[in-house]
């Protein structure tokens, strides 16, 4: 691994770190103390754009021919290498996000993001993603291929797992045959670097096309738009805000480039009354711990409670006023983050919601007091825009209802989310005001709880890490779960009275590939014809 310098970094084209061809540069920040980190990193040209653009062209027809093993070898060489890298790689993004090494980083993030690697190789090697269905009697055939280059855009709240060079729509867009542009997130560069070079060595090892990974740091926003308009990208994975992937997802939706969004949700948690009698106090330190956890600088962080008024209800809000007041704020990943926040709290408290506590920036300090606000449910349907406004961070607005069927009125105003979630009484005292909201609630929300926060996304096949807009930008998909999420960078071909040798291995009568789950003449089955 080279060591970073205050010279300008390099970017990774074609297999080879290269000065970029570009005239200006930037510097990270460690949000903890302010101070510039010495690491220069340059805001790419069109021309660096183009040239990654030509490489990832010929490495994905290079992919294409590639058994799947090797695929999957790599993405496991991949997993090793960030386990054996551990504590360069926690010091490098802790000092880059101000996130705690342990256990956040070293003990969760780090961890998760090997397992999504392994999780994607399987998933490569055995083919079932790919759906194989044979219809022996038609000489029909049909199943998912690669779709191109795909171009990820990572976020700035988690530096590993949802990494553009390492993340899970890496894995995704590797285990389907696809080569990544990677567009590191300006929050943690120096992290991305690191990540690029580990996974260089990965692809050296496995004999992979040198240009399987590039990784370019910025672009101004008409060469990001241009970048993801380019008919060289076959697809888009991004994560960040909904200004800036509305900007992308209208430059792609103009040439017909699919584009998967992750923009923007508050994750309403309904508590029924019920469960405030039960157990109120295990739900105060529920909701405190989740929504506090990380500064609140999670997708599935709980920005959104839904109460029916009652004194179970004031208690509660007495009790979690207390906890967050109490609670030393954490250091949020960049004063733009900062700045948003403190934007989105005045713009709810504008608009007629309480502020119970908080709301202010920390003076010197790049965070902002924990923060509570409240808005009656009347106020809440008749401005339901405006309070629905993402205060990505240590803040939580909570919607106090007269009865179940204003609730219900909450639950049909609201946009798309990642999350919803509902508290209720364990004995049945709730099951009738669930039976009313849960469906409302479902409609809404890509994945239903109940009786647990939505703070943490398991990397589990069955998991929705998607939901309806502005959660995502397409409700049919998941960033989080495979083999589901490699859907989203592949393309279904259809072969009609396609000759057996010139058809794909997984759809041949004898499967060279070694892929063995397919389904032929309407039964899925491990053998061949």
């Amino acid at each position: 691994m080279s060591p970073l310098t205050a010279q300008q970094a390099d970017i990774l084209a074609a297999g080879q770190w290269r000065p970029s061809l570009a005239s200006k540069t930037f510097q990270s920040v460690n949000p903890a103390s302010g101070e510039l980190l010495p690491y220069h990193f340059p805001v790419s040209s069109w021309e660096d754009c183009d040239q990654v653009l030509q490489a990832a062209t010929e490495a994905a027809e290079r992919l294409r021919q590639l058994p799947p093993a090797q695929l999957a070898a790599f993405l496991e060489a991949f997993a090793v290498q960030l386990e054996a890298n551990s504590q360069a790689l926690c010091e490098l993004a802790h000092r880059e996000s101000a996130l705690p090494l342990k256990p956040r980083l070293a003990d969760v993030e780090l961890p998760r993001t090997a397992g999504q690697l392994r999780q994607a190789a399987t998933a490569a090697r055995s083919g079932s993603w790919a759906q194989a269905v044979i219809d022996t009697q038609l000489g029909i055939r049909s199943c998912y291929e690669p779709i191109g280059p795909v171009c990820v855009f990572g976020p700035n709240n988690f530096p590993f797992a949802f990494n553009s060079a390492a993340g899970g729509d890496f894995a995704a867009a590797i285990a389907a045959g696809n080569p990544v542009i990677a567009k590191a997130n300006p929050s943690h560069p120096a992290t991305t670097k690191l990540l690029a070079e580990l996974a260089l060595k990965a692809i050296e090892e496995t004999n992979l096309p040198p240009a399987t990974l590039q990784l370019i740091y910025r672009t101004s926003h008409e060469d990001g738009a241009r970048l993801v308009a380019d008919p060289r990208v076959g697809a888009i994975g991004y994560t960040g805000s909904r200004h800036a992937g509305l900007v992308l997802k209208a430059a792609a939706d103009a040439v017909g480039t699919p584009i998967y969004l992750e923009l923007s949700s508050i994750n309403p948690v309904v508590i029924l009354p019920g469960a405030l009698v039960e157990r109120g106090d295990e739900i105060v330190g529920e909701f405190v711990t989740s929504g506090l956890m990380g500064t609140g600088q999670f997708c599935t962080n709980p920005g959104l409670v839904l109460l029916v008024q009652g004194a179970q209800t004031d208690q509660f809000l007495n009790a979690v006023t207390a906890k967050y007041e109490a609670a030393a704020p954490g250091t949020l990943l960049s004063t733009s983050v900062q700045e948003s926040l403190t934007s989105a709290i005045n713009t709810i408290t504008k608009a007629g919601a309480k502020l119970l506590c908080g709301g202010q920036a920390v003076a010197g300090q790049c965070s902002v007091s924990n923060t509570l606000l409240q808005v009656s449910a009347e106020a809440f349907i008749a401005q339901a825009e405006v309070f629905q406004t993402e205060a990505f961070g240590n803040a939580a607005l909570v919607v106090v209802a007269d009865n179940v069927n204003q609730l219900g009125g909450v639950l049909r105003a609201l946009e798309g989310n990642l999350t919803g979630c509902i508290y209720s009484d364990t004995q049945g005292a709730d099951d009738a005001a669930y039976d009313q909201l849960a469906p409302l609630l479902a409609r809404r929300v890509g994945r239903l709880l109940n009786d647990k926060m939505p703070t943490g996304v398991a990397v589990s096949p069955a998991m929705n890490h998607g939901g309806p807009f502005p959660a995502t930008g397409h409700p049919g998909f998941t960033a989080v779960g495979i083999p589901a999420s490699l859907f989203r960078f592949a393309k279904l071909t259809c072969y009609d009275a396609v000759r057996q040798q010139r058809l794909p291995g997984l759809l041949q009568d004898k499967n060279p590939t070694g892929q063995t789950w397919r389904c032929i003449d309407l039964k899925w089955t491990t053998a061949d014809v």
